[in-house]
């Protein structure tokens, strides 16, 4: 990894501590304030504005530190006292608080996480300038999570761990095992990223290796697509491209998302989904005969069936999920082989199924995830869903499905067209599946 990346990273952190710092310091002072994009608002002078950027200065450490933020990515500016709003719908960036309550048929975005495409539209250069302005800070709780490692987990982090499973002292495993199935400990495991960087600054392989798992977390547990883009792209080599490609459809650029995925050389299957969730599903279908004959097909039919489920296209659905069942039964497929019978007696449902003809109560139903069944309560009242509750599961890859698939079944009152959680797809469908028998269950005949 080049100094300057190095010092482009210690810099953003720098001056996150210095603006609060400098806000303390002089709380009194008529000074400059900005207000960023990302939710920072520091205080200092305005030194210089055009068309492009704002330059700005703060004290810190008893020097001046100027910085350039590009016009987009400013919300407002106040100078002498007077409030210029530049971005008046702006939306707050990753770690930003909402200001505003949501309405109670549209659940609040989760913290950290990144406007959806669907909210808001950005030209190519404001999602540059988005993912290099949030990749450069910190998010604000970073700085105040605790460095919480076993003392026997090895920090040499060497790619492949030796010896019988041990999450107490492989980093990967420790991950896997520990931070990925406890919510609260998300936070940890991204700071033990950002500390294995710091290590093995000297390292380039190490320090890549440790930014490609630091963007997964913050893509698959905080669905901060920026901050993800960001790090993915200093990973070089070890970047997931359809990792990245979401990111850019999630940050409001569709073309980006298609120009890469449709410039990959490898096309890695998990591209099928991501054409489905961008409304592609006749490109996402398509991708099926790249792996009908090889060791992936029951993966690949099973994706193409998701992908036609949520565009409403059941018939369809059926026959990817009848395609993995006929496939010849083999240790290696029997897990899709199951969300297969799972998903088919799920479907069967969709047709009957009227939300408005539930009688109020609380109905209970349970579905097949990647570890066990995954048990929920969908609650009625009026003709509208108006809670879905995971109660019980097995699942440890989970990431944001548990609060976010029952999210979107009560944002959308169906379980139709629902779209299932980035890299925890199993669970979701699971979520889905069985939130479909539950509201079966209380309709009126």
């Amino acid at each position: 990894m080049t100094r300057s990346w190095r010092t482009s990273r210690l810099g953003g952190m720098v001056f996150a501590a210095a603006a609060v710092l400098a806000v303390l310091a002089a709380p009194h002072a008529l000074a400059d304030t900005l207000e960023s994009s990302t939710g920072i608002t520091v205080s200092g002078k305005l030194i210089s504005r055009d068309d492009k950027q704002i330059v700005f200065e703060i004290q810190a450490a008893g020097r001046s530190i100027q910085r350039k933020y590009p016009i987009k990515t400013v919300k407002a500016l106040t100078v002498n006292g007077k409030r210029e709003v530049l971005q008046p719908d702006a939306p707050a960036a990753p770690g930003a608080s909402p200001t505003v309550p949501a309405k109670r048929d549209k659940p609040a975005p989760r913290p950290g996480a990144t406007p959806a495409a669907k909210d808001v539209q950005r030209s190519r250069q404001e999602v540059d300038a988005l993912i290099d302005e949030a990749g450069k800070t910190p998010p604000d709780w970073l700085e105040a999570t605790p460095l919480n490692l076993p003392p026997t987990l090895d920090l040499s982090f060497p790619e492949k761990a030796e010896g019988d499973w041990n999450n107490q002292k492989n980093v990967g495993q420790f991950v896997w095992d520990v931070v990925n199935p406890n919510p609260g400990r998300w936070r940890e495991g991204v700071k033990l990223m950002h500390h294995l960087m710091e290590l093995h600054k000297g390292d380039p392989e190490k320090v890549t290796r440790a930014a490609a798992d630091l963007a997964g977390m913050y893509h698959r547990l905080f669905q901060d697509y920026a901050r993800a883009a960001y790090w993915w792209r200093k990973a070089g080599r070890r970047q997931d491209p359809v990792g990245v490609a979401e990111c850019y459809w999630k940050l409001g650029n569709k073309q980006m998302a298609v120009q890469l995925l449709g410039g990959l050389r490898r096309i890695p299957v998990s591209a099928i989904k991501l054409w489905a969730d961008m409304g592609e599903t006749n490109r996402a279908v398509k991708l099926v005969d790249l792996f009908a004959r090889g060791n992936g097909a029951d993966e690949a039919f099973v994706m193409a069936a998701d992908a036609c489920r949520l565009a409403g296209r059941y018939s369809q659905a059926v026959q990817f999920y009848e395609r993995t069942l006929a496939l010849p039964d083999d240790e290696r497929n029997k897990r899709n082989k199951d969300r297969a019978r799972a998903s088919l007696e799920a479907i069967r449902l969709f047709d009957t199924l009227e939300v408005s003809k539930v009688a109020d109560g609380t109905y209970a139903g349970s579905s097949l995830g990647y570890e066990g069944q995954v048990a929920v309560e969908v609650t009625v009242r009026g003709g509208r869903i108006t809670d879905v509750k995971v109660t019980e599961h097995k699942e440890k890859q989970f990431y944001a499905a548990l609060t976010d698939t029952p999210r979107q079944i009560i944002a959308k009152q169906s379980v139709k067209g629902v779209d299932a959680t980035s890299r925890a797809t199993i669970t979701s469908e699971a979520i889905i599946n069985a939130s479909a028998k539950a509201l079966r269950s209380g309709m009126k005949e």
